[in-house]
């Protein structure tokens, strides 16, 4: 039952949507009520625009993969539907606070923010907060409504209405791709903030204190879990140098020997902020927070996989303190990471090629901090206009800056690169909602000599059999269909893909435990893998009615294969993609 809020006529009802099945209150709920509540082609600024914000029936509750948010509107980057996913304590908040979903409409006359506090949601005045960013926004709120309020906040980059800004909750964990930062500050909307201690209503607690149980013993035994449970964990980036290809390097353009080094392992502990608790109920604590020790910022560091390549090796930077310091004000000011690397990868690519006279360079990480604050403020020679993102950057550059936008439909390419693994260029490409590295699967992981044999057998229950990450054919394409389709039920259900299967010890029939333990409703696999297609459906539906873009890759990937390494000669060819690309959309009944 969301609460629906008017932010222009300041009134707030309740809609019961309980009658109607599988929607889980989460994103496919969100997605119904976007089509239903807006017309087509609407302006993601209009005042008319929906923005939609949800724990579900899962989401905050006290077990395995359940802290998470999932934040929903029209993106002003890509022109569909866009779905960026907080992890952390903000939805066990918004739960405590009494509510499971808010959907939000109209713009408010003045800087506002909204409270949810015993059940009710009232909106006041946050002129105060102008300009603030969303660590200090965070702490004046706790200091008006108590220190355990949870907070989700904007900075700058929102109130400016920058096309990738984030929504960063309780200072270190972000809603970060597609702009729906910009979406609130198009709304007046500086924060939701939530205030309360009520339980969370689960079916059955026995039997998800076991399924919690199972998952801290499983954890030691699960490569992919102990090492996000580990320090510095999956995001701290640290040990061998990638291989070639792997992942971005200077805008995708260098697939050699970069000559950039990664950090030692060790380099992350006098960085540490924090590393334990970040998600209440998860024991994997695979999300910490790190930053330089000077940083004034560093409390806002909360580090995910992508930072490190983004705004590190993606501009030619190998310095741990700038990548750090770099990812915190991100946070702060509310930008997102892939976006803003993406972005500034461009122009420094343009500035090298002579299309952007003045623009920055690969490789200088002391002029970073500066592009960063500029972009948010929208200031500086260049700040307002990569703000626009790559793609609208490069049509006010001219013709010749286009063949360096690494974007899909308007947003900047995830940094693992697809040339290694095809399956992610697919992802990337056809997923309808726009590219998002954490929307299936690695392909690297189901390759018979690279990847991890113990998730095979998990694999197979969905379609998926192992084979060689390089090869791109039509069965290629009918498994990215079936890996999609499983991930977009866990983004269905507000479960975290980092926890859950193929590779995490949440197996499939953990997942539907997990339903029928909090929910206390039948729930089966096959219903699991439902939710997935439903989503998706909605989602494609949704970017035909407003006219998407296309779903292709840009054409580096096609034309310039690796040039070094185990990769070496890895590419995607045109004739093969879209061979994979027509198995793919068969495979989910799109046509």
């Amino acid at each position: 039952m969301p609460f629906v809020v008017d932010l222009a006529a300041g009134t707030v009802e309740r809609e019961d949507r309980s009658a109607e099945t599988g929607h889980f209150g989460g994103s496919i709920l969100g997605l119904r009520l976007l089509a239903e509540r807006t017309p087509a082609r609407l302006a993601p600024y209009d005042p008319r625009a929906l923005l939609y914000v949800a724990a579900g029936i899962l989401g905050g509750a006290p077990g395995p993969g359940l802290a998470k948010t999932v934040f929903l509107a029209k993106s002003p980057l890509t022109g569909v539907a866009g779905e960026a996913h907080a992890l952390g304590p903000f939805a066990a908040g918004l739960r405590a606070a009494g509510a499971t979903a808010l959907a939000i409409t109209g713009r408010a006359r003045r800087l506002s923010y909204l409270l949810i506090e015993g059940g009710e949601v009232t909106c006041h005045d946050a002129e105060d907060l102008r300009g603030l960013g969303t660590a200090a926004t965070t702490d004046a709120l706790r200091a008006r409504h108590g220190a355990g309020a949870h907070v989700a906040a904007i900075g700058p980059a929102g109130e400016n209405l920058v096309r990738y800004a984030s929504v960063v909750t309780d200072h270190a964990y972000p809603a970060a791709r597609y702009g729906l930062g910009a979406v609130f500050g198009a709304k007046n909307l500086k924060a939701v903030v939530c205030v309360g201690d009520a339980p969370v209503s689960v079916a059955d607690p026995d039997a998800l204190a076991g399924l919690t149980a199972y998952y801290r013993d499983a954890l030691a035994a699960n490569p992919l879990a102990a090492l996000q449970h580990g320090e510095p964990g999956f995001a701290g980036w640290a040990g061998d140098v990638p291989d070639p290809g792997y992942l971005a390097v200077r805008n995708f353009s260098v697939t050699g020997e970069s000559g950039l080094a990664v950090p030692e392992p060790g380099a992350f502990g006098v960085r540490v902020v924090a590393t334990r608790g970040g998600c209440p109920g998860c024991p994997n604590d695979c999300l910490k927070t790190y930053g330089p020790p000077a940083s004034p910022v560093r409390g806002s560091g909360g580090l995910g996989q992508e930072a490190f390549p983004s705004l590190g090796w993606n501009l030619g930077i190998d310095d741990l303190d700038a990548v750090l310091d770099a990812n915190a004000l991100c946070n702060d000011l509310g930008l997102d990471q892939v976006s803003l690397g993406g972005t500034l990868a461009f122009a420094m690519e343009c500035a090298a090629r002579g299309l952007l006279p003045g623009g920055p360079a690969f490789g200088d990480a002391a002029a970073l901090p500066g592009l960063i604050r500029d972009v948010a403020t929208r200031g500086g020679a260049f700040g307002d206009l990569l703000a626009e993102g790559s793609a609208r950057a490069a049509r006010l550059i001219g013709q010749e800056a286009l063949p360096y936008v690494m974007a899909v439909k308007g947003a900047e390419v995830p940094c693992f690169d697809p040339r290694v693994q095809p399956g992610l260029g697919l992802g990337y490409a056809a997923a309808p909602n726009g590219p998002r590295y954490d929307a299936l699967e690695h392909d690297l992981d189901f390759d018979p000599a690279l990847g991890l044999p113990y998730c095979f057998p998990e694999a197979a229950r969905v379609g998926v059999a192992p084979e060689t990450a390089g090869v791109l054919d039509a069965e290629r394409g009918r498994r990215t269909a079936r890996l999609l389709r499983l991930w977009s039920a866990l983004d269905a259900l507000n479960i975290c893909v980092f926890a859950s299967t193929p590779t995490r010890p949440l197996t499939l029939d953990h997942l539907a435990s997990l339903v029928r333990a909090v929910a206390g409703v039948e729930f089966t696999v096959g219903d699991l893998l439902d939710a997935g297609r439903r989503r998706l459906d909605l989602m494609r539906a949704y970017a035909i009615r407003e006219e998407g873009g296309p779903d292709e890759l840009p054409a580096r990937f096609h034309d310039e294969p690796v040039a070094a390494g185990r990769h070496a000669g890895a590419v995607l060819p045109r004739a093969s993609f879209a061979e994979a690309r027509t198995a793919f959309y068969e495979e989910l009944g799109w046509h």
